[in-house]
């Protein structure tokens, strides 16, 4: 390998592109990971053999060729999992391919069904939202007759959309958007919608409306297969149907770790990348230092980078005083995540979903009740029975409390936190204390780039760093961009056929995720 491309982070970006690096080209990829972990957000945390999944990743993706890339390294199941066989489920597994059988094989990938719902008034809503007669009859009357009246107003009068309340009232009514979107927004972005740009939704529920939910379950009653995991012309917020690797996405992200080095590639851990050296248009090296403040350089032809744009403009050696300061100002959204092991749950499956011993069916409840901080409940049972270490007989949750480094839930003590988390859900009447049989806390930087702060000046940065034709910003932090992990993937898929083909823009890079049809050419 004559040529060295330096990649910052081993995230799902930083992982993709050195791949794709060493199955497409000569260039020998090294990556520059801050931490001792592999897949960064996406990675999953073991806990006494009850595994987490850190934010809830689905693999799912519009794109053929991210489909493909996964499936390439984990082959679909061929035959039924742990669950499959409990509950007798009927599934289309693959044929004409070797047998995959997640009994007995660890590298396999399960195909999962999504549900999830809202927990609000301490009952469940459909998510997204849908009018169905449980929706009217869990509403009531007054609210309903609001919502449809509030719908048609919007549908009629057209608001300008420069906040995310514009975005969300456009589409569902201010009724239904005080109902359902307005409290939870805040409490993920500890910001109030009025005060977000109307890009967050555009970037994340970019298709999603009240006729595309009317739309979606039209089809549903019709659809021909259940089991159909390609669903291409479906709203990915209504997507059904997912894969998912038996021991979490960090699984898979670890895989693709071992193969990046079987073929040639370097992963170098608790590294942090501190100064980037530059001559005239191009990066020249990056010094990094480790745990112990010794620091090494590492030069290279080509520099992708996945860390956030706030610590990489801090790092440039040559940067203008108005670059700098935007870049200081990006905000980001950190959460901590609390597991908890229990005898069982208070709530019960009350869905035509068949369950292991009635539990509830859903991957993650989004807890709208006001009178709690918690923001999102995960049952990682339901992601894969292969997470938990007693699938039979306990329950392993995951309490999510979205958060900023430093604040009060942020150094709150430990124990005193998971205490806390426990009575929250005990008050809104999910668990009973006494059924807790192991607790822990994760917590996580840098999860969600916010679109307030001075995110309105990005592109002043994005030109910045477009000027440098050897560096590429990929991945959700990589772009300050609330992507997806498919997102970032295509980043860096993208960024290699650059390389590869020497294009100096990096417009078509910062185009995925924007372009309504992005998914479907690619």
């Amino acid at each position: 390998m004559s040529k060295t491309a330096i990649i910052i982070g081993a995230g799902p970006a930083g992982l993709t592109a050195a791949y794709e690096l060493l199955i497409k080209t000569d260039i020998k990829p090294v990556i520059i990971e801050s931490s001792r972990e592999i897949g960064g957000i996406s990675k999953t945390f073991n806990y006494k053999n009850n595994r987490m999944d850190m934010g809830g990743h689905r693999f799912f993706s519009k794109s053929d060729r991210v489909m493909k890339f996964w499936t390439d390294i984990l082959p679909l199941q061929t035959r039924p999992s742990k669950d499959d066989i409990t509950l007798n489920r009927t599934i289309n597994f693959p044929k004409n391919q070797a047998e995959h059988d997640p009994q007995t094989q660890d590298n396999v990938m399960l195909i999962r069904t999504r549900l999830s719902r809202i927990f609000f008034l301490r009952k469940f809503f459909d998510y997204p939202v849908s009018l169905s007669f449980k929706t009217m009859k869990n509403l009531g009357p007054a609210r309903l007759f609001k919502a449809g009246f509030s719908y048609l107003y919007s549908a009629i009068v057209k608001r300008k959309e420069v906040s995310l309340e514009d975005f969300m009232i456009n589409r569902f009514g201010r009724e239904l958007y005080n109902t359902f979107f307005k409290d939870y927004t805040e409490k993920v972005w500890g910001v109030a919608p009025e005060n977000i740009p109307a890009d967050w939704g555009a970037q994340r529920i970019k298709g999603l409306s009240i006729i595309k939910v009317f739309t979606s379950a039209f089809k549903k009653v019709f659809a021909s297969s259940k089991n159909n995991v390609s669903q291409k012309n479906v709203e990915t917020s209504l997507i059904e149907k997912f894969y998912y690797p038996k021991y979490g996405p960090g699984h898979f992200w670890e895989i693709l770790a071992k193969k990046i080095v079987e073929k040639g590639g370097e992963i170098i851990f608790d590294h942090k990348v501190c100064a980037i050296e530059t001559t005239d248009n191009k990066v020249v090296k990056v010094s990094a230092k480790d745990t112990n403040g010794q620091s090494y350089d590492y030069a290279g032809e080509y520099f992708i980078s996945s860390m956030p744009v706030k610590e990489l403009i801090a790092s440039f050696d040559k940067k203008d005083d108005k670059t700098a300061q935007i870049a200081a100002g990006l905000p980001y959204r950190d959460f901590i995540t609390v597991g908890l092991l229990l005898k069982n749950l208070e709530i019960e499956n009350d869905t035509k979903i068949p369950s292991v011993k009635n539990r509830v069916p859903d991957l993650w409840i989004y807890i709208q009740e006001r009178d709690v901080k918690i923001g999102r409940l995960q049952i990682f049972n339901n992601w894969s029975p292969y997470l938990v270490s007693d699938f039979e007989n306990t329950v392993w949750i995951g309490l999510e409390y979205f958060c900023n480094e430093g604040d009060e839930f942020w150094n709150m003590d430990e124990k005193d936190f998971m205490n806390f988390a426990i009575g929250e859900l005990e008050k809104i009447d999910i668990i009973k204390k006494e059924n807790v049989l192991d607790s822990c806390l994760v917590k996580v930087e840098k999860a969600y780039p916010a679109y307030f702060g001075s995110y309105n000046e990005f592109d002043t940065v994005k030109n910045f760093t477009d000027k440098y034709e050897n560096l590429f910003l990929v991945g959700r932090n990589g772009q300050h961009r609330y992507n997806n992990m498919d997102h970032s993937m295509l980043t860096a898929i993208t960024a290699v056929e650059n390389i590869m083909n020497g294009i100096k823009t990096k417009e078509n890079i910062w185009q995925v995720n924007t372009e309504a049809d992005y998914h479907e050419e690619k």
